[in-house]
């Protein structure tokens, strides 16, 4: 079983995400100068804690696209040995749309990354793939377990996909691989595509009389 957020959540996170996108493509001042506001506060704080900054480089490679990929692969197969279809077909769908999606979004719409960040990246940054990885696996394992689970369970689940999705996009804004709303765009992402394609595939096996 699949649980499906109502549909109003991913249709206002997309319309978000596109009112982003156009402001980022824009070059929309007003943005720009929150995004450097925050990032020169953020550079005066990873200068005076080296320490930190070298945990953060390894501990963000959580939301990397090899991890987030061999995830979804080892997910789907699993799911799949057990005949848990529409479970497996949820988490391939997301292992393959996220990365295309950001991937494509970061070839369309220039937005460079902060200069001079604690890690170096050779690419756009609009949105964060880092952060879309996390909160869409977060997601995932939400709409997952949220059928199995009594009250208890189901806040820790939610408390657990939250910390991980914010641990991920605060991670990327701190080592300066991103702008803040590089990262929101991430999570406006992961918001939009998980659960329509949850949507999707649950409405499909319905039709098809299939549980």
């Amino acid at each position: 079983m699949i649980a499906r957020p109502p549909l109003v959540v991913p249709v206002a996170a997309l319309v978000a995400f596109l009112a982003l996108m156009t402001l980022v493509a824009a070059d929309w001042g007003p943005l720009n100068r929150l995004d450097v506001t925050a990032s020169e506060d953020l550079r005066g704080y990873g200068t005076d804690h080296p320490r930190q900054i070298d945990a953060l480089r390894v501990a963000t490679d959580v939301g990397a696209t090899i991890p987030f990929v061999a995830v979804g692969v080892v997910a789907t197969v699993g799911l799949l040995l057990r005949r848990h279809r529409r479970e497996a077909y949820l988490c391939a769908w997301v292992t393959v749309l996220i990365p295309a999606l950001w991937g494509l979004m970061h070839w369309a719409v220039h937005r460079p990354r902060p200069p001079n960040g604690f890690v170096f990246v050779d690419s756009n940054g609009f949105p964060s793939g880092h952060t879309s990885h996390a909160a869409s696996a977060a997601l995932v394992a939400v709409l997952l377990l949220w059928p199995h689970l009594a009250r208890r369970g189901r806040a820790l689940v939610v408390a657990g996909a939250a910390a991980l999705a914010l641990f991920v996009g605060a991670t990327r804004v701190l080592l300066l691989a991103h702008w803040p709303t590089d990262v929101v765009g991430g999570w406006l992402l992961a918001l939009t595509v998980v659960p329509l394609t949850a949507h999707v595939i649950t409405a499909r096996g319905a039709h098809y009389g299939r549980e």
